[in-house]
């Protein structure tokens, strides 16, 4: 892209002594001449306006040229006036549409076009600043058709508008004129901010590429908005007579973005798929002079960030686990939680849903790669530093549990977890709150444990009543194998936990803990839920399996079950049929692919290959052969080069596999692997190394807005059905075995049957012992609490 420069005063003129630079342009006018389009915008107390120019006159360049000058209503509408008068014998000036901000420009073979949001609709407020989502959008060419050649009505060109097209930018998608949505409240309450160009190269601005031509040059953000992706919500609340308001935000990464089985694991960069940060805010208002009290926890979930795939297949609604052994010392898991401490500090807290053990190895080669990076990692580390590491197989307990059990006991790792980390909690004076927080301040992004807003003078809060301020410092992070419908569980369980916390520093509750049976929990459930459907949708085609939710509605067996086969569907027949194209709009969306003349379209590429390869070059592919990748199918095989790599396999995982190897000679392969006092599988020891149309004719093109897990007991109990690595979706197939509701997985991974008894058994019930449920835990577990490392649960 070439964007005409030209100099800029560097002098502002203020407009009735209001200073621009806090002001923030809301809305829009765009007009058009057969040689330019004009956008006139304004703040929203119609204090001052500014004119941006876009020449029309190339055919495949976009100058874009911002007055200087700040105008009155009056001035800008001479000007107007003056603009149609000089441009009588060409038409004159038009009036082309009313907008609320630019989302960016995209060229694909010719012309460029601009993004504009023409409706919004707002859904929130936070410390008084207004959050709004997309109701209708428009994509309007640049060029004039008199300038435009063939090449912008070709085939190709109209393939790629109609992939753009159809990301929905009414569904999902939120943004704030004056307050940092796409950052946690923290680091907007923070001495230190991102300035407005450095905020768009966060983790979750979604048109960072869209908007970064026209941002580089003019040096400031005042005509674009900044478009996170994820979920948002917020609802009125009471406990106790006193009201509240109750935030929930998820914020999607728009790094390695995509589609279930197109991104799955962890690349080069660290970056790993689905990668989400949720953030829960709990604000009261300002009463009898006192401050307004905010709080907030901020947990994330990301795929397992391993290399790791699985390919959809109309044939296979259970696609193959393919591990590949291309990152043998873990750099790429060890940058990540690099990444993550940047992000949010000591200590991380990993909690692990996946299966500990299974008839036929699926996710256990996962959960013991995984382990395997993590102790190797830990080494390295210093002890205050080392990574804390849970295993809670989310199906085996629920299996044995009711819905309030299981939530009891991930409730119990949560409250660890925050005793860990702790919350942010502040009090918000009026300054604070009717201050724009976007824009002026700079950030180190690497120091997350900054100090808070120092107040001074008559700012200082000298109430006593107040409690100090808090910092959380660390995360939890939560993952499964989509990291979708278990994880969402979880992420609820600890919303919970912590939601008592936030209102308890607010000084709402005295207890920290807020019961299953609290209409509170239902609220927040609701929330979650509605959340944990959104993200599905997003990244798995399907809203999301959520048997324990219903279990805790009291919902019909029956109807859940109805509704679960009917995701269960919904998500196979987008995994399988759907999700290519969308995987390719993402890719267009955000930049990853930008079309050539000459070079190959996207649609004739392989996946992501231009994207996920390209810089590797093409024999990136010929290094990861059949001879160093394994792959873990649906009926249990392991694609190996010999019947005994399949006995390997099999034999860590469960001792009841069609081909049972000697004991002593497992015992043997495993020894040498220890972990916080217990043998572990190491992944790469026994398993042996593991890997591997229609078309736009308009040229305004619209979004109109459309309306408004499977964790273990989560999953529908049809396992034929099954298009998920989850395990709640295999559920029937095990229950069909006659498994022993005694399972109890220990260091190997190894499952016992119902009539196994003796000192096997018994060391398999100490373990389970390691989470209590009289709430008193034993030595081993507050180890874990303490110093991280590992811990089976």
């Amino acid at each position: 892209m070439e964007i005409a420069k030209e100099k800029l005063q560097t002098s502002f003129d203020f407009v009735d002594g209001v200073d621009p630079k806090s002001c923030y342009m809301q809305k829009f006018r765009l007009y058009e001449t057969l040689s330019r389009f004009y956008m006139i915008g304004r703040d929203k107390n119609r204090t001052f306006w500014r004119v941006l120019k876009i020449d029309r006159s190339e055919a495949s360049e976009l100058n874009v040229i911002e007055d200087p000058t700040l105008y009155t209503e009056i001035e800008c509408c001479d000007i107007l006036r003056r603009i149609h008068e000089g441009n009588k014998s060409t038409g004159g000036l038009k009036f082309v549409t009313t907008c609320y901000g630019i989302i960016g420009f995209v060229k694909f073979l010719e012309p460029y076009y601009m993004l504009l949001i023409t409706k919004r609709r707002k859904i929130g407020t936070i410390c008084g600043h207004t959050i709004y989502a997309i109701t209708k959008s428009e994509m309007i060419p640049i060029p004039h058709p008199s300038f435009r050649t063939r090449l912008a009505y070709s085939k190709d060109e109209n393939r790629y508008k109609k992939l753009l097209c159809s990301m929905d930018l009414t569904k999902d998608f939120f943004y704030s004129y004056s307050y940092n949505i796409m950052l946690s409240l923290q680091k907007n309450l923070s001495d230190h901010n991102y300035k407005g160009q450095l905020l768009y190269e966060t983790l979750f601005v979604w048109n960072e590429f869209l908007t970064r031509g026209i941002r580089n040059n003019l040096q400031n953000t005042s005509w674009t908005v900044a478009l996170v992706y994820g979920f948002f919500k917020q609802v009125k609340l009471s406990t106790a007579g006193r009201e509240f308001d109750f935030i929930l935000i998820a914020r999607r990464s728009r790094h390695y973005a995509g589609t279930r089985y197109l991104k799955r694991g962890v690349n080069e960069r660290g970056r790993v798929a689905n990668d989400v940060e949720t953030e829960q805010i709990v604000f009261a208002d300002a009463c009898d002079g006192s401050p307004m009290q905010i709080s907030s926890v901020v947990q994330i979930r990301g795929s397992i960030p391993l290399f790791w795939s699985q390919e959809a297949s109309p044939l296979n609604m259970k696609p193959d686990i393919i591990l590949s052994p291309k990152d043998a010392q873990y750099e790429a898991t060890r940058l990540h939680f690099e990444n993550l401490v940047k992000r949010y500090g000591n200590p991380i807290i990993i909690l692990n849903l996946i299966k500990t053990c299974e008839k036929k190895p699926r996710e256990t080669i996962l959960r013991a790669e995984f382990a395997n990076a993590v102790k190797v990692i830990n080494q390295d580390l210093s002890r205050d530093e080392r990574l804390r590491f849970l295993h809670w197989d989310l199906h085996r307990h629920s299996r044995r549990s009711k819905a309030t059990n299981v939530l009891g006991q991930l409730g119990k790792v949560a409250s660890f977890a925050l005793n860990l980390t702790g919350i942010f909690y502040c009090p918000v004076t009026p300054n604070m709150r009717n201050n724009n927080v976007i824009d002026e301040s700079v950030v180190e992004q690497e120091s997350i444990t900054m100090s808070l807003m120092n107040h001074s003078g008559d700012d200082e809060i000298k109430d006593s009543s107040v409690k100090p301020k808090l910092l959380q410092k660390g995360v939890l992070r939560t993952n499964c194998i989509d990291c979708l419908d278990r994880t969402n569980v979880a992420q609820y369980a600890y919303g919970l936990v912590a939601l008592g916390r936030q209102l308890q520093a607010l000084g709402f509750i005295e207890s920290l803990r807020i019961d299953l049976d609290n209409p509170l929990a239902k609220e927040v459930m609701t929330a979650y839920e509605s959340m944990g459907d959104k993200l599905a949708f997003q990244y798995g085609g399907s809203a999301a399996h959520n048997k324990i939710f219903s279990e805790r509605r009291g919902q019909w067996k029956a109807a859940a079950q109805s509704q679960e086969l009917i995701r269960t569907l919904q998500r196979y027949y987008n995994n399988t049929y759907l999700d290519g194209t969308k995987q390719k709009t993402i890719n267009i969306f955000l930049g990853h692919f930008q079309p050539q003349l000459g070079k190959p379209a996207l649609w004739e590429l392989d996946s992501d290959q231009h994207y996920n390869l390209g810089s590797h070059g093409p024999n990136l592919t010929d290094r990861i052969d059949g001879s160093f990748i394994r792959r873990s199918q649906s009926d249990g095989n392991i694609l190996g080069e010999s019947e005994a790599t399949i006995r390997n396999l099999h034999a860590p995982d469960c001792p009841h596999s069609s081909e049972n190897p000697d004991k002593q000679s497992l015992l043997e392969s495993t020894s040498d692997i220890i972990a916080c006092g217990s043998s572990i599988c190491d992944c790469r020891q026994v398993f042996g190394g593991m890997g591997k149309d229609q078309y736009c004719e308009s040229d305004h093109i619209c979004y109109e807005e459309h309306g408004d897990a499977c964790d273990c007991s989560n999953f529908l109990d049809v396992d034929w059905l099954s298009s998920s690595g989850n395990s709640c979706e295999e559920e029937l197939l095990e229950r069909s075995v006659s498994i022993s509701s005694d399972i109890i997985v220990n260091e190997l991974m190894t499952e016992v049957p119902a009539s196994e008894s003796g000192p096997i058994l018994k060391e398999r019930r100490r373990s389970e012992g390691d989470l209590k449920k009289d709430g008193k835990y034993t030595d081993k577990f507050e180890s874990w609490v303490t110093h991280g490392e590992i811990l089976y649960v």
